[in-house]
């Protein structure tokens, strides 16, 4: 079971299944969204995805065409991304996520859009644009 929510703790969820994907996103848009050099994203199934707490606080924004994302509408966490070409998964964000549960090997997208500032330091996979492209 994995647990999480947002900072306010307005909203909660729980998630009956494993992470299947850990990727850590460079794009501008989640960089500008998180404030951050880049966010990372456990994927999950979204039927295994259950909100215990704080239903109306969740609010969502198209941020592209492909994207809508999760955010809390009273402390602004952002909870994580529903891909509208995988509507069976949903990726929340990692720093939302309580502890630290099982996941499969991490990789880097979108590094074509590092942060100039950041510099990768790791040597796990790197793809310039989407990992499955």
């Amino acid at each position: 079971m994995i647990e999480g929510g947002c900072q306010c703790g307005a909203l909660r969820f729980k998630v009956d299944s494993e992470i299947t994907d850990l990727s850590h996103c460079h794009c501008s848009m989640c960089r500008k969204l998180h404030g951050a050099a880049f966010v990372t994203f456990a994927g999950v199934r979204r039927a295994a995805l259950k909100w215990t707490t704080g239903n109306a606080s969740l609010k969502t924004f198209a941020s592209s065409a492909k994207n809508d994302r999760l955010f809390c509408e009273i402390c602004g966490s952002q909870l994580g991304c529903i891909s509208k070409p995988e509507p069976d998964m949903i990726y929340l964000a990692m720093g939302t996520v309580d502890g630290n549960p099982p996941h499969p090997p991490a990789y880097h997208q979108f590094v074509g859009s590092v942060a100039p500032w950041h510099e990768i330091n790791d040597d796990l996979p790197k793809h310039e644009t989407w990992a499955d492209d």
